[in-house]
């Protein structure tokens, strides 16, 4: 998990907090706030993961924003708690490369208007990440498996209001 400093129109920074699962590289939450607080990610980590489905173990940097809430909430829901050590982002590289590929791929191409429109265009990269984008290290397959489509018509589905397509069978 991680968190993202978005500007948006006026100067004024947002912040989107990312929680992704390593074993697929599927995003699984993605939150915005003005104010990010140690109750309000608690409360984002608490909706991210079911009972049955909390991880084994949580990693996250040191940032002053997980405090004593958030590590007493992760030991609750059984969760191991492993921060990185300071100013060592590379020991978080999976979630540091999708931040790079949330500003790359979307926020570089858009003017973030406020919280409610940037938690729009987040869930639609998020819809688009985890079904449509491919990774290399997947065997060029999406988070959620996808089986391939081999013959028939195709037809272009735009994402993200253009700024990508999906080709389908039509």
């Amino acid at each position: 998990m991680d968190l993202l400093v978005v500007p948006a129109i006026g100067f004024r920074l947002l912040y989107a907090f990312v929680i992704l699962r390593h074993n697929r590289r599927r995003l699984v939450s993605i939150a915005v706030t003005s104010h990010p607080t140690a109750e309000w990610i608690a409360r984002q980590i608490t909706e991210a993961f079911p009972w049955q489905e909390a991880p084994c173990y949580l990693l996250r940097d040191r940032d002053g924003a997980y405090g004593d809430v958030v590590r007493q909430r992760l030991a609750t829901m059984g969760i191991r708690d492993r921060p990185i050590a300071a100013r060592s982002p590379w020991q978080n590289g999976y979630v540091e490369r999708l931040i790079g590929s949330i500003g790359r791929e979307c926020l570089d191409h858009v003017v973030i208007l406020g919280e409610r429109h940037l938690r729009t265009i987040l869930k639609l990269y998020a819809d688009y990440y985890n079904r449509v984008r491919t990774h290399l290290s997947l065997d060029k397959d999406a988070p959620i498996h996808r089986a391939p489509c081999l013959t028939g018509t195709i037809a272009s589905v735009p994402m993200l209001g253009g700024l990508y397509h999906h080709y389908v069978r039509a």
